[in-house]
């Protein structure tokens, strides 16, 4: 009843939302740019208005002066706050204007449910950098009669809603300037479990909403997957129906399965019979299309033998992945081997660094010890990521146009320094694990 009354409900707040797709906001309180919408701390999101800051978060407004109207003001704080747009589903070029006349500022800026879009981005008194940034934007129906069968842990998820959310974040996030315009690009679409999926709450992440901070301006990372799906589940509650609404000629399906389903049981089922023919499934559907398939192989747990050995407990199901990227002459990524290859230069020890092994009390409401070998922390979800770009890179995938510059080349063997990554949290956090293993 509550699944049903929340499909009326959505429905019923698209039909009066704002449809407008472009919007250019002037934060702070002093003049006004002519052509821009004024938004003050004051302005808290409503549907009727369409815009405004939300969760329960309100920055500090500045006015440094000057005849820059743009510049001369804007919004900061010393906590994250986010701002939503009402949007209509799509894709969707998000410039911004960052810093402060009369001071410094560092920005972390995340997308829907906490998607990584900007990193660390510096500025010095007076200076201001401009950012850009394409995302997807998307809702759970699929016609006027039929909807994705969400999970109740989805209700009120911000990857499903009917706007677009900005997470303002780190040591002194400031903007100034925000414009939105509706963006005709190649969309990458990702489908998987709990190891992809876009994690709403601390620590957890999935290697998708890490993905998309690699990208710039120009093609769209949509995020998909879902915590505890396998590849046939995934089309049981018409994840997959949703997704070919939106998919066009030139796009991208990353499929990414095998920790659940190796769980499944019953006649036929198994790697080598349903699984590899459920993905070919998922790669006749885009080929329909003109999308380009993608198969990514399950990347590993953490365990390892006495000689700190990764020990295989996926069963066959990388090799019936890496079986039907070769049978069907589409594009592998083996994040089978590169985590390998990755867990075995961190080592046991180091390693944990990487997954959500916690002791109590370190978040809200945590009363006993996260150890969790298969789901990642941030940093995890990162080093994963960089994984499936030089993967992509590998199999020379068009979209990788659109990498960002600053991205440099990753080898598994040599990871990140956990020493050296810091990524500031989201507000939100929970201590449930994500559906599946």
């Amino acid at each position: 009843m509550k699944y049903i009354l929340g499909v009326l409900l959505l429905a019923a707040s698209s039909l009066i939302q704002a449809q407008q797709i472009e919007w250019k906001f002037d934060f702070g309180t002093a003049t006004v740019e002519k052509g821009y919408v004024a938004v003050t701390p004051a302005d808290k999101f409503s549907d009727s208005k369409g815009y405004g800051f939300d969760l329960g978060t309100i920055p500090e407004a500045f006015d440094r002066g000057g005849k820059n109207a743009l510049t001369s003001d804007g919004v900061c704080g010393g906590k994250p706050f986010y701002f939503s747009v009402n949007l209509p589903e799509g894709n969707y070029n998000v410039k911004m204007i960052l810093g402060d006349a009369k001071m410094a500022s560092l920005t972390t800026v995340r997308a829907e449910s906490r998607r990584l879009m900007l990193e660390h981005v510096a500025t010095k008194k007076g200076e201001f950098s401009t950012q850009t940034f394409t995302v997807n934007i998307r809702n759970h129906r699929i016609s006027s009669t039929d909807t994705v069968k969400i999970k109740p842990r989805e209700i009120g998820k911000l990857n499903w809603d009917n706007k677009l959310t900005l997470e303002f974040n780190d040591e002194h996030p400031s903007v100034v300037a925000l414009e939105i315009t509706k963006a005709d690009v190649p969309t990458v679409f990702l489908c998987g479990n709990s190891t992809v999926v876009d994690q709403d709450n601390e620590p957890w992440c999935g290697w998708g909403q890490m993905f998309t901070r690699f990208f710039g301006k120009g093609v769209a990372i949509a995020n998909y997957a879902e915590s505890g799906e396998t590849a046939s589940t995934f089309i049981g509650v018409k994840r997959l129906a949703k997704l070919l609404t939106q998919m066009k000629k030139g796009d991208y399906i990353f499929m990414e399965f095998g920790h659940n389903d190796q769980k499944q049981k019953g006649e036929g089922i198994g790697p080598f019979t349903s699984y590899k023919k459920t993905l070919k499934q998922f790669i006749a559907e885009a080929r329909k299309r003109g999308a380009t398939p993608v198969i990514v192989t399950s990347m590993h747990r953490r365990n390892f033998d006495g000689d700190g050995r990764v020990v295989n407990t996926l069963g066959d199901y990388p090799e019936a992945a890496r079986q039907v990227a070769a049978e069907e002459k589409v594009a592998l990524i083996d994040l089978n081997a590169m985590s390998k290859t990755l867990y075995e230069a961190w080592g046991p020890d180091k390693s944990i660094k990487a997954f959500v092994h916690y002791p109590a009390g370190t978040f809200e409401g945590q009363n006993k010890p996260l150890a969790d070998n298969t789901h990642f922390n941030s940093y995890g979800g990162y080093e994963l990521a960089k994984c499936i770009v030089e993967g992509a890179k590998k199999a020379r995938l068009g979209f990788l146009t659109y990498l960002r510059s600053d991205y440099k080349t990753f080898d598994p063997a040599k990871p990140d320094d956990f020493e050296k990554f810091h990524l500031p949290l989201s507000p939100f956090a929970s201590v449930v694990k994500p559906d599946g293993n």
